[in-house]
């Protein structure tokens, strides 16, 4: 089954929910090894993507996902609103004028945007990074993709992929972003950015059941 545009906008309302809920959480994993600002960023600029919502409901996905992408690229502070920006604008031009969303049109969508976050972010595998978690749940999108076409199978199959890179983050040394400066002191946290990526993983899957 493809991914339908109320499931689209329903996914979309779930991650304003979590944002909302996990902001303490975020802004907690942040304050270990960065400017103790993510989960307020996140929690806002997804604010601001609700109220957009609604003049662009009427579109097709690939509209609707710029629009968040330029929403969060325009009031998300810190790396955050460029990296998310950049991954929800590229993803959404890939799947342009698309109505529903089959397995290969996701996979579309999330390799245009990882791509995109991970050249805006120069992000290699190992940099305790969202890249770390995004590019093990891509490689397991592509295997799913050459064996099935079920959207909400994949969402199953992603979340424990994505859970376990996520706390992959934990023992790494972080080599990018105002965590590099805190060196070995960075060891042993969980990237607040790879975390706020997984809720897009449960929170697509919620909307899919």
């Amino acid at each position: 089954m493809p991914i339908s545009k109320a499931q689209v906008l329903a996914w979309l309302g779930n991650l304003d929910a979590v944002y909302a809920a996990k902001k303490g959480y975020l802004t907690e994993l942040d304050a270990a090894i960065g400017d103790a600002d993510h989960g307020i960023n996140m929690h806002r600029g997804f604010s601001k993507v609700m109220e957009k919502l609604p003049g662009v409901a009427d579109k097709d996905i690939g509209e609707i996902l710029k629009t968040v992408g330029m929403t969060l690229m325009s009031s998300v502070g810190g790396a955050s609103g460029p990296l998310y920006g950049t991954f929800w604008m590229k993803g959404g031009m890939a799947v342009a004028g698309k109505d529903a969303l089959s397995v290969a049109d996701f996979l579309r969508f999330l390799e245009t945007g990882v791509e995109g976050l991970r050249q805006r972010g120069r992000a290699e595998p190992g940099d305790k990074t969202m890249y770390d978690l995004w590019a093990p749940v891509l490689t397991e999108a592509r295997t799913f993709a050459q064996n099935g076409d079920d959207a909400a199978a994949l969402a199953e199959a992603l979340v424990p992929v994505g859970e376990k890179a996520l706390a992959a983050t934990i023992p790494l040394q972080a080599r990018k972003g105002r965590a590099s400066y805190l060196g070995p002191r960075s060891v042993g946290h969980q990237d607040p950015g790879a975390t706020s990526s997984f809720y897009m993983l449960e929170t697509l899957r919620e909307a899919l059941r």
